[in-house]
């Protein structure tokens, strides 16, 4: 393949002069639409990932697929930013709605079950613009010194660390072997189904196991009627394993993970126990480095008041075009800020009572719980005991080689 040629979806060879060409779905949907008809049943998702094969750039071999998630905060983010800097008026209608449509687009995704890429590059690239408006806009006016820039660009290079640490292994659980040798016996074609991170589900085989219906594996094919009843609770039909306690299975990864606290958007992957540490890790680097970065800027912009003074009066902040966008970028941090600081806190109380969010769930399902703190956290009563050592335990994480699941025994 030359750099501008690509294999796409159907196995044909194609080229990037052609991304227009050769879309018989659009053709009829604009026809329909031209005609006032109705769209045919799944005529949008075949137009949507016709798009997202042909976003392409080229390379050396050939050329390389785009993921379409992370354009949108790469152009829509400095665009919003800048015009929301022309008036009051427009920084408070972006400013309100860019919330909205986050959590929008959070809960269609949620809703479908799918992975994406875009919360991560909104929170990535937002760091990056952040910190290139900080030095573009405020380090110049001379208010900032050299050795707060410093602090600063370490604060934010000890939460990418961290960032970094967070994003690897949270503690999935090995597939058994076994699973793996029948699956390929029993279905060579089918063998192993790939998800999205790179680690691989594994089918159910022979005339034991159960028929898989909308991707899910139902009922219990290798339990045997000899084995103890203790072990069914802990049995997921999906991996084909036993879980240790506390694990879960995580339905966008399509992995079973050690003590399983919740699957975060803004990292792509999982929270569990070999990556909990550094998630609350890079969310505290994060808080200290934004909250100091807010305070620095707003020093500079609005001279002589308190920061939170100033965040809610600056008169001076719109008297010329640096200074709003560096006020309005301000405002984006502290709204970003808020949201971490949220997320933050109920780690922290979690992690104080000994709960992960996803226990703190099946309570709430199941009515098994204590709310405590208003309805901040959920105590399940069952791993708690007491704040010092509940704290003592989640610093021990990871520390120690997990133990042998029940599966290796069975």
């Amino acid at each position: 393949l030359c750099c501008c040629e690509y294999v796409d979806r159907r196995g044909e060879r194609n080229h990037l002069a052609a991304c227009c060409c050769d879309c018989e779905d659009l053709d009829d949907g604009c026809e329909r639409w031209l005609t006032c008809k109705s769209l045919a049943p799944g005529t949008l998702e075949r137009i949507a990932a016709t798009v997202a094969d042909r976003v392409r750039v080229p390379w050396f071999a050939g050329a390389v697929k785009i993921n379409v998630s992370l354009v949108p905060p790469l152009v829509l983010l400095p665009v919003f930013l800048h015009v929301a800097a022309l008036h009051f008026l427009l920084g408070l209608v972006i400013l309100t709605s860019l919330p909205v449509l986050v959590l929008w687009y959070y809960y269609l995704t949620h809703r479908r079950k799918e992975r994406t890429l875009f919360f991560l590059s909104l929170g990535l690239f937002s760091l990056g613009y952040m910190y290139y408006v900080f030095l573009q806009e405020v380090v110049p006016r001379g208010h900032v010194g050299y050795s707060q820039v410093v602090v600063l660009t370490c604060g934010l290079i000890l939460m990418l660390a961290a960032l970094s640490r967070a994003k690897k292994d949270p503690g999935y659980l090995p597939i058994p072997a076994s699973n793996v040798k029948s699956s390929h016996q029993g279905l060579p074609n089918k063998g192993v189904r790939g998800s999205s991170n790179g680690l691989h589900g594994v089918t159910m085989s022979g005339a034991a196991s159960s028929r898989a219906v909308n991707g899910e594996a139902k009922g219990y094919s290798r339990m045997s009627a000899e084995e103890p009843e203790g072990v069914k609770k802990d049995w997921c039909a999906k991996c084909q394993l036993v879980r240790p306690a506390r694990a879960g299975h995580c339905r966008l990864c399509g992995r079973c993970v050690r003590r399983l606290d919740h699957h975060c958007v803004w990292i792509n992957s999982c929270v569990g126990e070999q990556n909990h540490q550094a998630f609350i890790l890079a969310l505290s680097f994060f808080m200290l480095t934004s909250v100091y970065g807010i305070t620095l800027t707003l020093h500079t912009v609005c001279r002589g008041r308190t920061p939170f003074v100033a965040l809610f009066y600056c008169p001076g902040a719109y008297s010329d075009y640096s200074s709003a966008l560096s006020f309005t970028c301000v405002w984006y941090c502290a709204i970003v800020t808020a949201g971490m600081g949220y997320i933050l806190l109920i780690q922290l109380l979690n992690i104080s009572y000994n709960v992960t969010e996803r226990e703190a769930r099946l309570a709430l399902r199941d009515n098994t719980g204590r709310r405590l703190l208003g309805g901040l956290v959920i105590d399940t009563g069952q791993y708690n005991r007491g704040f010092l050592c509940n704290w003592g335990h989640f610093l021990s994480l990871g520390s120690s080689p997990p133990q042998r699941s029940a599966e290796d025994i069975v």
